[in-house]
């Protein structure tokens, strides 16, 4: 398999842990964003979309995080990310959605370029439009934890699951943009708990060989 990614690419940054926590080994292909490759011809060829991350598996190109990462599961489906029951794992499918549907595509690359180049946002406005949203979906997906009289270590019980896959990066996003996760103190536990688990520490921003 070869992933096509970026190190600080959010949507990269969740596939890399949903690889994983499933234990597959990828080729490692970065497409720098910084200087518009993800644009060029040759990446265009492999996503028409000209977005990452996208997965090359026996020729053939998956794209979409959400259905690279529902793929996985289908193809891959030990260990599970998703809950057994269908009422927990609409709830697993629902707190990665507040962040994958809500926060996250409206604090991507594409919007926050858009905001610099035709609105003259500087880095202090980004920061604020960013913590706007970040903070507004982070108070929802705090109070779902705290109703949760089941939770565990992790978003959902003691394992992680879908919804740590796609939390820990927008945990990093805010992090990038100067919010401070304190504010959080069950987002912040489960994001230490994440931390010790090296299917989390391996997939960080920092570690990627595209991170200098």
């Amino acid at each position: 398999m070869k992933l096509y990614n970026f190190f600080r690419s959010g949507t990269s940054h969740r596939l890399r842990i949903a690889l994983n926590l499933k234990g597959l080994q990828t080729q490692y292909v970065p497409v720098d964003l910084r200087t518009e490759q993800h644009r060029k011809d040759d990446f265009k060829a492999i996503n028409p979309q000209m977005l990452v991350p996208a997965l090359e598996v026996d020729g053939k190109v998956l794209i979409q995080s959400p259905a690279i990462i529902e793929w996985l599961e289908e193809t891959h489906p030990s260990p599970a990310l998703l809950p057994a029951g269908a009422a927990d794992r609409a709830h697993v499918r629902a707190l990665a959605a507040l962040v994958g549907c809500d926060i996250h595509p409206i604090n991507n690359r594409r919007i926050l370029e858009y905001l610099r180049k035709q609105f003259c946002a500087d880095e202090a406005a980004i920061n604020t439009w960013c913590g706007t949203w970040i903070a507004a979906g982070f108070d929802a997906y705090e109070a779902l934890l705290a109703a949760d009289t089941r939770r565990g270590r992790f978003s959902f019980g003691d394992t992680p699951s879908l919804a740590d896959v796609y939390l820990i990066p927008q945990v990093e996003s805010a992090r990038r943009f100067k919010v401070a996760i304190s504010r959080w103190p069950l987002i912040s536990a489960i994001d230490t708990a994440c931390a010790a688990l090296a299917a989390f520490k391996n997939a960080a921003p920092a570690v990627q060989p595209d991170a200098a």
